[in-house]
């Protein structure tokens, strides 16, 4: 186990509660963009620390999926505050990419999964 597992072992369980807890019908922005900052950017982030500084941290192969199973459900919980259903399996490498070339995690997810569509939505500060 990495020094990042236990970290990542609670971003997953959150992801997870947090997953079963979205109702689409309810949910609104302020949530999905909560779901970002809160969540998938903190999956995101926490991988490109660990692969930033000089020295890239490994992890295991339960953790990576941990990692990136998070940020996954996170960008589904996003993408259900908008009313779209959608199975995300996303690369937390692409993401990490993203979140660098854009540096704003709803800019990334909106990249990511296209939602709401360009011109629809909100726009990030």
């Amino acid at each position: 186990m990495s020094r990042y597992g236990p970290r990542i072992a609670a971003l997953a369980r959150q992801a997870e509660r947090d997953r079963a807890a979205v109702d689409p019908y309810t949910a609104t922005t302020d949530e999905a963009i909560e779901y970002l900052r809160d969540g998938a950017g903190q999956a995101i982030w926490l991988y490109v620390e660990a692969r930033t500084g000089g020295r890239m941290v490994p992890f295991s192969e339960a953790e990576f999926a941990a990692l990136e199973g998070a940020m996954n459900r996170w960008l589904e919980c996003y993408t259900r505050c908008h009313g779209v259903a959608l199975e995300a399996e996303f690369t937390v490498r692409e993401a990490a990419e993203l979140l660098l070339e854009t540096r704003n995690v709803v800019d990334t997810a909106q990249l990511l999964t296209c939602v709401p569509e360009r011109g629809n939505g909100y726009r990030s500060h």
